[in-house]
């Protein structure tokens, strides 16, 4: 009885995880432990604007906002979880917006890149 019972509930729970969907679709980045971060962009892809903020980064500075270069917290989770101070984050001006606007650039300590252009809902993995 109790094995028969043990059988039947991992044959749902097994069940269960076939059932799930797949979050990984071509063209995302996934990190170590495969968690769906972002879709990817070649930086030749992305606004001018956001090409210039990457070759400032690169060339470490000068940043034309206050807020350049601080520790970009991910709490909203999108990017892969890391150690508080892991991902820093850059203003990608927008024209016509007299405030820093929504678009970013975010650096992890290993050099990766990520684009958001809707104040951190979403992010884009920048290929170099």
């Amino acid at each position: 009885m109790f094995f028969g019972s043990l059988l039947l509930r991992l044959c749902i729970l097994l069940l269960a995880v076939a059932l799930l969907p797949h979050s990984a679709r071509a063209g995302d980045a996934v990190d170590s432990v495969g968690q769906d971060v972002a879709t990817v962009i070649a930086l030749s892809e992305l606004p001018a604007e956001a090409r210039e903020t990457v070759l400032r980064i690169r060339r470490g500075g000068p940043f034309p906002y206050e807020r350049d270069g601080t520790v970009f917290g991910n709490f909203e989770r999108v990017l892969p979880v890391r150690r508080r101070g892991y991902y820093r984050e850059y203003t990608v001006p927008t024209r016509g917006v007299k405030h820093r606007g929504g678009r970013r650039i975010v650096v992890g300590r290993s050099g990766e890149l990520y684009y958001t252009d809707d104040h951190y809902q979403t992010f884009t993995r920048i290929r170099e």
